[in-house]
C-alpha cells in the first residue's frame, strides 16, 4: 500500500517539540492518527509490512528519509516502533539499520551506524495482538532510551563479533543464533534481492542483503528497566 499523506508534518524544531508530539500518541488508536494525515488504514500488514513504522515518522515529523542517520538527526535520535503481544511484551525483533557485507578497513564501533542508531531511541510501544484489527490498535507511551554502559559494551561485541566474521568473507557462519543482544538476519523482499558481498578470498559474491536486529529479549529488558522507573 503506497504511503501518501494529505497532511504534511513539519519537523520539530527541538527535541522538547519532538517528545511532546510523541507524548499525545499516548492512547490513540492507529485510525485516529491515519485519520489526521489523511492516510488509509491497511486491513492487515502481511502487504504492508512497515507501514506503521512510516506512519510514526511522518506524524511525528522525521526527515532523514533513507539516509544512514538516525530519524531525527539534528537531535540523534531514532525512532522505533515496539509491537506488543496480548501479554504486553515485545513480540518480535527490532530492525536497526542494513549491515555493510564489503570489507571496510576504517570500520569501527566508535563510527558505526549501529551505535549511531542505538545512543538514543525515542520507542513508541504499540498494540500487535492479531485479535485485535489493525485500525483498532493502541498506542503506548512513548520513551526515550540510551544503552548504559553494560549494554553499550554487549552490544559492542555483538558487533565486532558479526563484523569480524563479514569482514573476513565468512557470510555462511553469519546466523541468527550469534549475539547475545544483536543478530544479523536475512533483510530482502525474496530471494531474488541479492546485493553483493566477498567470500573467504576476497572475491565479490552476491548475497541476501542482511540487516542488524535486537532480540526480543533485549527490547524486553529495555521495556522492563523503563517501566521501573516510572
Amino acid at each position: 500500500m503506497p504511503f501518501d499523506p494529505v497532511t504534511r508534518v513539519r519537523p520539530p524544531a527541538s527535541s522538547e517539540e519532538l517528545l511532546a508530539r510523541a507524548a499525545g500518541l499516548a492512547g490513540k488508536t492507529l485510525r485516529q492518527v491515519a485519520g489526521e494525515l489523511g492516510v488509509p488504514v491497511p486491513g492487515h500488514l502481511r502487504q504492508a509490512k512497515g507501514w506503521i513504522g512510516t506512519l510514526m515518522e511522518n506524524y511525528l515529523g522525521a526527515n532523514a528519509g533513507s539516509l544512514p542517520e538516525p530519524d531525527f538527526a539534528e537531535f540523534g535520535v531514532e525512532l522505533k516502533t515496539l509491537p506488543l503481544g496480548k501479554n504486553g511484551l515485545p513480540k518480535e525483533s527490532t530492525y536497526v539499520c542494513q549491515v555493510p557485507l564489503l570489507p571496510d578497513p576504517a570500520a569501527a564501533w566508535e563510527n558505526s551506524l549501529v551505535k549511531r542508531k542505538l545512543f538514543r531511541v525515542l520507542w513508541i510501544p504499540v498494540e500487535a495482538d492479531p485479535a485485535i484489527a489493525v485500525a483498532g490498535r493502541r498506542i503506548g507511551s512513548a520513551f526515550l532510551w540510551s544503552p548504559d554502559r553494560r549494554q553499550e559494551k554487549i552490544l559492542r561485541r555483538d558487533w565486532e563479533e558479526l563484523m569480524e566474521k563479514i569482514s573476513l568473507g565468512n557470510l555462511d557462519q553469519v546466523s541468527a543464533r550469534i549475539g547475545q543482544y544483536l543478530q544479523i538476519r536475512p533483510k530482502a523482499m525474496d530471494a531474488r534481492s541479492l546485493t553483493t558481498g566477498t567470500d573467504a578470498e576476497g572475491h565479490l559474491v552476491p548475497s541476501l542483503p542482511r540487516g542488524f536486529y535486537l532480540r526480543v529479549s533485549f527490547t524486553r529488558q529495555i521495556l522492563a528497566a523503563h517501566h521501573g522507573n516510572t
